[in-house]
Order: C-alpha cells, then structure tokens, then sequence
C-alpha cells in the first residue's frame, strides 16, 4: 500500500474520533469555582466603578464573549488578552489610593498585583513559543525543498514582506494605536503568511 493511500483528511469528526479514544482527564471543579468568584468579584468591581475605563470595558466585553472557534485564533485571543492584563496591571493604571500604598492592605495588594503580572508575563512567554517553534519548522521547510534560486527568491521576497510587516506594526504602535489594534494588525498579516504558505505548497 503506497504512503498516499494511509493518508485521511483530519476532519473535525476524525478528530473527535481520535479523541474518544485519548481523552483528557476531567478538568478540576476548582476552575468553575474559582471562575465564580472572578466573575463575582468583577461585578463589585463594576458596581463601585461606572463607568468602566475603555480598557477595563474591552477586557470585560472580551471575556464575556464567545471564545473563537478555530484554535490558533483562539491562541491568539489568548496572548492579546494576556498582553491587555499586563498592561492595565501596571503601576500606572493602579487607581491612585493603591499607588500611594498609604495602609498595608494596600502594600499586600500592590504585592499580589507584580506577582499575578510577573506571572501573566511568564505566561505569554509560553503561549508564544509555539508560534515562534512553527515558524522555525516553516522556515527549515522553505530551505529543505527550495534548495535552488527559487530558494534565494523567496527567502529575500519574504524578508522584505516581514520587514514591511514590522514597519506597518511600528507606526501603529507610533501612533498610540492600542493592544486590541496592534493583534488584529499581527492577525491579518498571519492570515497573509498562511496565504502565501498554500501558494507556495500548491506551486
């Protein structure tokens, strides 16, 4: 039997059958618990400031939307919003009592606040080192099969588009375009790489 012939569509419904039989263990009660109490705690959060800042009421806005369906939006939503908490958990979004750290409540919880942004920074760390792993295998594939002056054209065609890429991301970010702007910039120019990758598969 040739290698073709083994070869099946990965389709939703052969992932799921995939799946059944390698399932994931249950997913601990503690998380809808403590989703509970962040939701709760949300909602005070609201009540004692309205109306919300325009960075709190995006992140609000965000998580009570609709996650995206396909998985690596989905993990692009993720890093956005990571980066979104980093940044309002700057000192310098801290509401002004806080900042003073007059009591020591106060002081307790400028404390937590650098622990959950420290971590919220290490976590991004992890969620992009996938994206930067794949663009590695991507990268070794263009040289393993465009060995050629194909190989030299494309690698200079698509230098120069990721140089465009990161000047177009350096003016947005130049011209006090926010978080939300920057990711769907750095999603539409994944959407372009993706593009290219077929044409590039197809030729």
């Amino acid at each position: 039997m040739s290698l073709k012939a083994c070869l099946v569509p990965i389709t939703r419904a052969f992932l799921s059958s995939y799946y059944d039989k390698h399932q994931f263990p249950p997913i601990s009660d503690d998380v809808a618990r403590l989703s509970e109490q962040l939701y709760s705690f949300s909602a005070d959060l609201q009540d004692a400031t309205i109306p919300l800042p325009q960075g709190e009421r995006y992140l609000l806005e965000e998580v009570e939307s609709q996650p995206p369906h396909k998985i690596d939006e989905n993990m692009w939503k993720n890093r956005e919003q990571i980066e979104e908490i980093i940044f309002l958990l700057e000192n310098s979004h801290w509401p002004k009592l806080l900042q003073q750290q007059s009591t020591p409540e106060d002081v307790e919880l400028a404390r937590l606040l650098k622990q959950l942004r420290e971590k919220c920074a290490r976590l991004l760390k992890i969620v992009i080192l996938p994206v930067q792993e794949f663009r590695t295998r991507v990268q070794h594939s263009y040289d393993l099969y465009a060995q050629d002056f194909r190989g030299a054209l494309i690698r200079k065609q698509r230098q120069r588009s990721e140089k465009n890429k990161k000047a177009q991301v350096d003016a947005l970010i130049n011209s006090g375009g926010s978080i939300r702007d920057r990711y769907a910039l750095l999603w539409q120019h994944q959407m372009e790489r993706r593009r290219q990758l077929a044409q590039l598969g197809s030729a």
